[in-house]
């Protein structure tokens, strides 16, 4: 590897006016735009801190909810809340700190630290994680937005039918509300995740091996991935749940072969990975914590990882854990138990990681280090009780009581909150140059530690003598009035410690000097941020030799930033940063990100209005924002993506020359794809569960007198499907080879296949004459074949949009990104749509 004295052939670095007219290209490059056109800001600092501050209020606006419920359980048989009221702030308060809060406030978070922790200029993506921010602002302004209203979803934020989907139960637009809405924000949470993935694979500074990694750099990468398999489950419960309210599709009605059980498979598969993707990214941020203020790199930083690891791995194997009462055969129940119960181990692992570390290092007094160890010490408490309720015998007793709430908040507020608090203390100079008040934190830390354990320790009691989880009020006579006033008062007092947190954080600061850089003698590469900092993220793409470079790398900080490392320099005036191979991170090439702009607001306002406009059945408003909302976004992809660069590549610094065009597994654009697919076959395998699951469910599945798709159309459809997949691929190779007026033909051709495989496809349940609403069999075969539909009309689209780049010159046969990923995306199609007509067609014959 080129070191920074090494070979250099460029300007001349240690020279004042040469570094300071880099400086101020690079300022103006990577400036934020002022007033108005703020909103049109793209910058992952920029959008991150939007992320959280937004991510904050919501997590405040379920906190009063939630003191809202604590006023209404303080005393037996209180009227403070109506039961309907009660129910919304129940819904509420679960449904923000879950969906708008705990998940968001990593991915904000990571959004901020990942390019800083990479020792990267920016993340790939940087439209559309401005995307996925408005996303998540609209979907969650309309979701708290519908409790001021009256209508706010009332159904627990779990949603269990059927006395959600059917309209006798729950009449009103509320779980339509909480099905949209959420399912809009579990997108925009999916898109942020693709990014994060592709950035930390891709965008690592040179040197920095998979096993150079910071460990919050690994986190990222679990959780992300865990979020890339988990939310797809959810989202195909989602869609079934809303066939059922808007189509009467009986997925979950047990008169037409239904089951209500197959959501809380489905849901479960997605919630209790979640809390391990709350709970990890707060490992994350004590894992850069802890050897700080130990003064020493982590101990054992391989078993972290594997721990880490394992945990997300092992956490899709515990579902069930949520289900031991709903009737399930014993050696299901062994099966779940068993898992619930080896997670503790690599839980465990990382937790004594840290105490070792502590040990072994010199421990400094400070604020982060306070709510460290609360977080620590809160959390060991729900872990305890996390393996009494993995026992099926004990959950038999506690379930659905009191002592879960308990377990439950031990778990998330000490695993998750204290952590994010303790977060934002260290991080709160890398971001805005100054520290949070230390005084405050102190005052801070103490009623929310010791309010927390008043108002939860009580509920292990409360539960056990048998206080129900989700009741608006309680008779006298139950003997839990006590321990649910101390709740409350604990509530209270933790409420007003964290509003101190809130007042500190929010507080004018104009008259406090700037900290010096790194102000925690931290090691690793996020503390080069100056301060003030720089919208530039790092003054040069640095070499990185060691896990902790600050600390063992001579002289690092001061050759950074004097720009003796990559891209000192935009001297097109364009935004770089350099891609590097996923296990190595040897530079291949240099990407151009894009400026600020208003077309991801517009492009997610519009998105967002095809899903309000769907909750309330305005159909031809939805039809037309949906139109709209495409048309932006290929006006995007056109105007934005894979841009033919001036020359075809450039000198980076040291010596080194990298291309500035690469398509294929080289390409950033094409790990989005692969990634993306992969989440988007998980809520396809999803759909398979569900008929497979009726299957075992049912003697007889199809049922007699149903004809079923039959084999010739579905045969045909899947003919169609696997040549329309050889001519995309065969397009792309035509264009590589230069054959470009053949590799037009052949995008038609496949165009054109593409919409006679999706009418194929959906022609065998119509000519059979399949009705969706008689039996969940029917249902179930549309669903299947739908969704493989939809993704071949996309293909078409898809394919008839690379015909249009290059009849415009926009796409060349040494420039074609977009039909390298295009092609990718057939692959994924093909094989979803063989294992459609192989359910629905093939496995009825062979049973």
């Amino acid at each position: 590897m080129t070191h920074p004295e090494e070979g250099a052939t460029g300007p001349d670095q240690n020279d004042p006016e040469v570094r300071r007219g880099q400086e101020e290209r690079l300022r103006k490059v990577w400036a934020a735009p002022a007033g108005w056109r703020y909103l049109s800001s793209v910058n992952n600092t920029e959008v991150g801190l939007w992320y959280v501050g937004t991510a904050m209020i919501f997590m405040l606006f379920a906190g009063v909810l939630a003191l809202g419920m604590r006023i209404q359980l303080a005393v037996p048989e209180n009227d403070f809340l109506s039961a309907d009221l009660y129910s919304q702030f129940f819904t509420m308060h679960g449904t923000v700190m879950m969906f708008l809060f705990a998940i968001p406030i990593f991915e904000s978070l990571s959004l901020i630290l990942l390019p800083q922790l990479l020792g990267s200029r920016e993340l790939p993506f940087p439209r559309v994680t401005a995307f996925a921010f408005w996303c998540f602002f609209v979907g969650g302004v309309f979701v708290c937005g519908s409790i001021f209203f009256g209508a706010g979803p009332k159904g627990g934020w779990f949603m269990y039918p059927p006395l959600t989907t059917q309209e006798r139960f729950t009449p009103g637009y509320g779980p339509d509300i909480w099905l949209l809405g959420l399912s809009f924000i579990e997108i925009a949470a999916l898109v942020a995740a693709v990014e994060l993935i592709v950035g930390t694979l891709k965008c690592r500074a040179p040197g920095m091996r998979l096993n150079l990694m910071p460990l919050y750099a690994w986190y990222v990468l679990v959780v992300a991935g865990m979020i890339l398999f988990a939310f797809p489950p959810l989202i195909a419960g989602d869609i079934l749940f809303e066939l059922e309210r808007l189509f009467d599709w009986p997925f979950f009605d047990p008169s037409r072969g239904g089951d209500p059980i197959l959501w809380q498979h489905l849901f479960w598969i997605f919630g209790h990975p979640e809390v391990y993707v709350i709970f990890l990214p707060a490992i994350a941020l004590l894992a850069m914590i802890v050897p700080t203020f130990a003064r020493r790199p982590i101990v054992g930083y391989s078993w972290v990882v594997l721990a880490a690891v394992g945990t997300g791995f092992i956490s899709f194997g515990l579902w069930v854990h949520h289900m031991y009462t709903t009737g399930l055969p014993a050696i299901s129940l062994g099966f779940f138990n068993a898992a619930s119960e080896v997670v503790a181990i690599p839980t465990g692992v990382q937790i004594f990681v840290f105490l070792a570390t502590c040990l072994a290092g010199r421990v400094i007094y400070s604020v982060p280090m306070l709510f460290a160890a609360g977080a620590l010490a809160i959390f060991v408490i729900g872990g305890l009780t996390g393996v009494m309720v993995a026992m099926v015998p004990f959950d038999w007793q506690a379930h659905d009581s009191y002592f879960v709430v308990a377990h439950l908040h031990y778990v998330l507020i000490g695993g998750m909150l204290f952590p994010v608090v303790a977060g934002i203390h260290y991080y709160w100079p890398m971001i805005f140059g100054k520290k949070l008040s230390a005084r405050a934190g102190w005052y801070a830390f103490w009623p929310m530690f010791i309010g927390f354990n008043i108002a939860f320790f009580p509920m292990h009691f409360s539960g056990l003598m048998g206080m129900p989880r989700r009741v608006w009020t309680y008779p006298e006579e139950m003997g839990v009035a006590l321990p649910n006033l101390i709740s409350t008062i604990g509530a209270f007092i933790f409420a007003a410690g964290f509003l101190i947190f809130v007042l500190d954080a929010v507080r004018p600061r104009k008259d406090q000097p700037y900290e010096k850089r790194n102000p925690w003698d931290a090691g690793t590469l996020e503390w080069l941020a100056e301060m003030p900092g720089e919208a530039w993220g790092v003054r040069s793409v640095p070499i990185i030799e060691t896990r902790y470079p600050l600390w063992q790398q001579p002289n690092f900080i001061e050759d950074v930033s004097a720009g003796r490392f990559y891209l000192p320099d935009a001297e097109e005036g364009r935004r770089e940063t350099i891609i590097t191979s996923v296990l190595a991170a040897k530079p291949e090439c240099v990407v151009r990100v894009p400026g600020p702009s208003h077309v991801p607001l517009v492009a997610a306002v519009l998105s967002g209005l095809v899903f309000i406009f769907a909750t309330f059945h305005w159909w031809l408003l939805t039809g037309a924002t949906a139109v709209a909302a495409g048309a932006v976004i290929i006006f995007w992809l056109w105007r934005g993506t894979a841009e033919i660069p001036e020359k075809p590549e450039k000198d980076v610094g040291l010596g080194l020359t990298l291309p500035l065009y690469r398509s294929g597994p080289a390409s950033v654009g094409w790990w989005a794809m692969f990634i993306t697919m992969f989440g988007d076959l998980t809520a396809f395998l999803s759909f398979l569960f569900g008929y497979y699951y009726f299957f075992t469910l049912h003697a007889d599945f199809p049922p007699p007198g149903t004809e079923g798709p039959g084999l010739f159309w579905p045969s045909v459809a899947a003919g169609v499907f696997v040549v329309t997949w050889a001519v995309a691929e065969l397009s792309k190779r035509s264009n590589r080879s230069g054959r470009v007026a053949a590799a037009r033909l052949l995008m038609g051709l496949a165009a054109a296949g593409a919409l006679a495989a999706a009418g194929t496809l959906l022609w065998g349940p119509y000519a059979t004459r399949l009705d969706p609403v008689a039996h969940v069999y029917p249902a179930t075969v549309w669903v299947i074949v739908i969704w493989v539909a939809l993704h071949a009309a996309i293909g078409c689209v898809m394919l008839l949009y690379c015909l249009a780049r290059s009849l415009a010159g926009r796409m060349t046969p040494d420039h074609d990104k977009d039909l390298s990923n295009v092609t990718l995306y057939w692959h994924f199609i093909g094989l979803q749509a063989l294992l459609a007509v192989a359910t629905v067609s093939l496995f009825p014959l062979a049973v």
